[in-house]
C-alpha cells in the first residue's frame, strides 16, 4: 500500500471517528475528546494489508538520554517499534538506552555492529551522529526522530513534527480552562527546535482563544529533572497560573504532576501521559490532567519500518502534522473538561488540519514568523 493510500485510509478513519464521538455529556456539561484524537496501532497495522517481515529482519533503537519507560518520546518511539514487530512478525530487536550525550557515537556504532535492517535514533541531539552513521552504513535504514538535515542520504529519514501545532492545541485548551487568565509551560532545552515550537505554539494558541491571557514559560537544561520541573510549576502557580503545560520530557512531566497534585490543570506532551506519568488514572492528580499534546512518534517509527519491509523506504524528511493525524490531542479521561473548552480545542485542531488556522510560528526553528525566524 502506498503512503498516499495509507493517508487516505487514515483520513477516512478520522472522519468516521469524529462523527461517532460527538461531544456529549449534556447532564453535567462535561465532554469527551473525540475518538479521532488517536489512531490505534492495530488500526495502522490493518492498513498495511498483512505485510510480513522476511526471516532475520532486525530493528534496533538508540534512545536519547533516558529510558524506554520515560513516559514521553523515548517511550513512544519504543512503542512504535514494538507495535511494528508485533504487526509484521519481527523477532529480532534491541535497544540501547543512552545515559549521556558523550555516548551517542559509541551507542550508534554498537547498535550498527548488529547489522540491523532499521536503526531508530531518538531525538534532535542525535542528529549529527546519526547523519555520520547513515553515511558509514548505507545498508542500514536510519529513522531519526526530531532530526532535520539540509540533505539526507537515501537510507536516512528525518522524522519531523509540527510541534507548533501541538503547542497551539495545548494553548487553546489551557486558555479555555483558565479562570485566572494566567497559564504556564515548563519546557526542556531552548537549543532544541521542537521544544521552542511547543512553547511558542502554546503561547499563540492561548492568545488565539484569549488575546489578554498571560503565558509564563521557562526553559531547562535537562529533560530528565522532574524535581526542577515541579519547582518551576510551583513558582508559576504562585504567580497565578492555573494551567501548566509540560513540554520537556520527564522535566515537564514533573511540572504537570506538581500542578495537578496542587489542584491546577495539567497538559502532557508527546504521548498520552494519563497512561504513563499518571499510571492510567491511579496517580494523584489524574483528574486534573486535562489532555496531552500528542506527536505520533510511534506512527512515524511504525510506518518507516513498514516501508523498509515493503521496499519503498525513501530518505528525506518525513513530516507529521495535524492534517495527517501526526499531531493531535489525547482524550480528557477523568478531567471535568467543559463542553465549551472541548469545542474550542477540537475547533482549533480541525482548523489546523484543514489550513484555516495558522499558528504564526515557524515550523523550522520555532520562532514567531516575522521575528527573525528561518521562515521569514
Amino acid at each position: 500500500m502506498t503512503r498516499k493510500r495509507i493517508l487516505l485510509f487514515l483520513a477516512v478513519l478520522l472522519s468516521l471517528a469524529i462523527v461517532a464521538a460527538g461531544f456529549g455529556n449534556d447532564d453535567d456539561n462535561e465532554a469527551e475528546a473525540p475518538a479521532a484524537a488517536l489512531l490505534a496501532l492495530d488500526q495502522e497495522c490493518e492498513a498495511w494489508g498483512g505485510l510480513e517481515a522476511p526471516d532475520g529482519f532486525r530493528v534496533n533503537m538508540v534512545t536519547d538520554i533516558g529510558k524506554v519507560d520515560d513516559g514521553t518520546f523515548n517511550q513512544f518511539a519504543y512503542e512504535g517499534m514494538v507495535g511494528a514487530a508485533e504487526c509484521f512478525g519481527i523477532e529480532d530487536t534491541s535497544v540501547i538506552e543512552t545515559a549521556s550525550e558523550a555516548d551517542y557515537d559509541a551507542n550508534l556504532s554498537t547498535s550498527a555492529s548488529e547489522n540491523p535492517d532499521v536503526l531508530i535514533t531518538v531525538g534532535f541531539l542525535l542528529g549529527t551522529d546519526t547523519m555520520a552513521a547513515a553515511e558509514e552504513n548505507p545498508n542500514i535504514n536510519y529513522i531519526g526522530i526530531d532530526q532535520w538535515q539540509p540533505e539526507y542520504p537515501a537510507n536516512y529519514v528525518g522524522v519531523l513534527f509540527n510541534e507548533h501545532e501541538g503547542g497551539f492545541i495545548a494553548g487553546a485548551l489551557a486558555a479555555s480552562l483558565s479562570e485566572s487568565g494566567v497559564v504556564g509551560v515548563v519546557a526542556g532545552r531552548e537549543d532544541v527546535p521542537p521544544v521552542v515550537k511547543f512553547v511558542n505554539g502554546y503561547e499563540a494558541g492561548a492568545k488565539y482563544i484569549n488575546p489578554d491571557i498571560q503565558v509564563l514559560s521557562v526553559y531547562n537544561e535537562s529533560f530528565t529533572d522532574p524535581a526542577k520541573g515541579a519547582s518551576d510549576a510551583q513558582q508559576f502557580i504562585g504567580d497565578g497560573a492555573d494551567v501548566i503545560f509540560g513540554a520537556g520530557g520527564p522535566t515537564g512531566s514533573g511540572g504537570i504532576k506538581a500542578a495537578t497534585e496542587a489542584g491546577a490543570w495539567g497538559i502532557g506532551v508527546d504521548q498520552d501521559e494519563y497512561y504513563t506519568t499518571f499510571n492510567g488514572g491511579d496517580a494523584p492528580g489524574s483528574e486534573f490532567l486535562a489532555s496531552s499534546a500528542i506527536k505520533r512518534v510511534d506512527l512515524s517509527v511504525f510506518r518507516n519500518i513498514a516501508t523498509t519491509i515493503q521496499g519503498s523506504f525513501a530518505g528525506g524528511p518525513f513530516v507529521l502534522t495535524a492534517e495527517n493525524l501526526g499531531i493531535t490531542y489525547a482524550p480528557f479521561h477523568d478531567a471535568a473538561v467543559s463542553a465549551e473548552a472541548a469545542a474550542n480545542v477540537e475547533m482549533v485542531r480541525a482548523g489546523l488540519a484543514n489550513g484555516t488556522i495558522d499558528t504564526g510560528v515557524c515550523g523550522i526553528d520555532g520562532l514567531f514568523i516575522g521575528e527573525g525566524s528561518l521562515c521569514d
